[in-house]
């Protein structure tokens, strides 16, 4: 197979350079521009939940997190509901709910009463929850099913226990061999239970990712995520001691391998998540939520809201956000307004992450202005066949799948790099030992 190959490579290096600046932009909260709260958009979109709190701190992620202590989370989890009853009161609607972190189920009382409070303001169609492999209990899977979870993501990486001991997630979270043992039992609970998968680690080598494909094949379970290796400026550091450093362009062959064995058992939900082709009423949901909801707002320390053409952050200080849920306010204190063209830009690589952009949407929310502001895009994804033109919608292509598998890591890589730079404020939160509680660590060590 070598659609992939052969033009996308090469493709990469002058891109990336302007990707990386454009997104960097994007992402760069200047602080200019005093914050507002949220206006409720006109129709019901995504409320994403971020629980911080981690077991074991991972060296190769770069999402915000924090040492899991009960105390604290406890605290957090009440001023969470509170930010969440904030959003119901000024008239939000939310259809579909997505709980990320962090390791969200680390305290599964308060994420159950999180849970039946968010579907007590609203009507909930959908409801993700992130987990790890050693939370999957029968009594913990339970009350997720009793609480009406419909998709469980559970953060795997790799069934080889040589990377596993790499990542430090061998003694935290048990063998390979243990863990598919776990998937094997859980599945059926839930309408889908997702595998996220990590590939292009430097120790990583093609009989490897071939493995732990095959295991997720036997598996049967209904969705997988293969993530690139993406970073932030830190956690690169990180990795580069204890993961080492991938070799440039490897991840393309790595992604080649695998839409080739992935199919056709799976096919593709966005240019790295992949579904069962099952029977089933309606899309699968995902992790990438952003490539199908237009808009969507995040409560909780350290997430980002996107409404009407603004993206928004919340604190990453656990200190500063308890504090102003306690004053009635949103957790939200940073702001971007995105330009007309910036919107554009993002919407195309959102919506084809999702691998369709439909005419309709153009139409509706841009109108004829979107063909000739973004003409040098799409003139160059064409020239390249990244993207082909259907009745209905611009899609992706096999290597424009390539493509935006490479976009998107950009992209988060970006979005990373914010998210180092707001860590930087908050050492003492996220690395003092001891059992503290929140409401006193940390004094005066910023408020992003």
């Amino acid at each position: 197979m070598t659609e992939c190959r052969g033009g996308v490579p090469g493709f990469k290096a002058p891109f990336v350079r302007v990707l990386r600046r454009e997104f960097a932009i994007v992402t760069r909260f200047d602080g200019s521009l005093p914050v507002a709260p949220i206006a409720a958009p006109s129709a019901p979109c995504q409320l994403y939940v971020h629980v911080p709190f981690c077991e074991s701190l991972c060296p190769f992620c770069s999402f915000h997190r924090v040492k899991y202590r009960e105390e604290k989370s406890r605290e957090y989890f009440a001023m969470l509901r509170r930010e969440i009853r904030l959003y119901c009161d000024r008239g939000f609607t939310f259809g579909d709910v997505y709980v990320g972190g962090g390791t969200p189920t680390v305290n599964p009382r308060e994420l159950i009463e999180t849970v039946r409070l968010i579907r007590a303001c609203w009507p909930i169609r959908t409801l993700s929850v992130e987990t790890n492999p050693n939370h999957l209990r029968p009594d913990l899977l339970d009350a997720l099913q009793g609480a009406g979870v419909d998709r469980l993501s559970v953060g795997v990486q790799s069934f080889d226990d040589m990377l596993l001991r790499a990542m430090r997630r061998y003694e935290p979270y048990g063998s390979g061999a243990r863990i598919a043992a776990q998937l094997a039992a859980a599945r059926g609970r839930f309408p889908t239970l997702n595998v996220d998968m990590i590939f292009n680690f430097a120790e990583q080598t093609h009989e490897s990712l071939k493995r732990d494909l095959a295991i997720v094949r036997e598996l049967e379970v209904e969705q997988v995520s293969f993530y690139p290796l993406m970073s932030a400026t830190s956690t690169a550091r990180h990795m580069a001691k204890s993961l080492g450093v991938a070799a440039p362009g490897r991840e393309f062959e790595y992604y080649e391998r695998i839409l080739e064995l992935l199919r056709p058992a799976y096919e593709p939900s966005s240019a790295w998540c992949f579904s069962r082709a099952a029977p089933r009423s309606g899309p699968r949901p995902i992790d990438e939520y952003v490539t199908q909801q237009d808009e969507y707002v995040g409560v909780g320390s350290g997430a980002f809201s996107y409404v009407g053409g603004r993206l928004y952050s919340t604190t990453f200080s656990l200190n500063r956000y308890r504090e102003r849920i306690a004053a009635g306010e949103s957790g939200i204190t940073e702001c971007k307004v995105l330009t007309l063209k910036q919107r554009m830009r993002y919407d195309f690589l959102m919506r084809l992450f999702g691998l369709s952009l439909p005419y309709a949407f153009i139409t509706a929310k841009y109108g004829r202005s979107f063909w000739w502001r973004m003409a040098p895009e799409l003139a160059a994804m064409r020239l390249i066949g990244a993207i082909r033109y259907d009745a209905d919608a611009i899609r992706l292509t096999q290597r424009g799948m390539c493509c935006w598998m490479s976009m998107m890591s950009e992209f988060f890589t970006a979005v990373n790099t914010f998210r180092d730079k707001m860590r930087r404020h908050i050492r003492a939160e996220e690395y003092r030992p001891g059992g503290a509680d929140f409401g006193r660590a940390a004094r005066g060590a910023g408020t992003p």
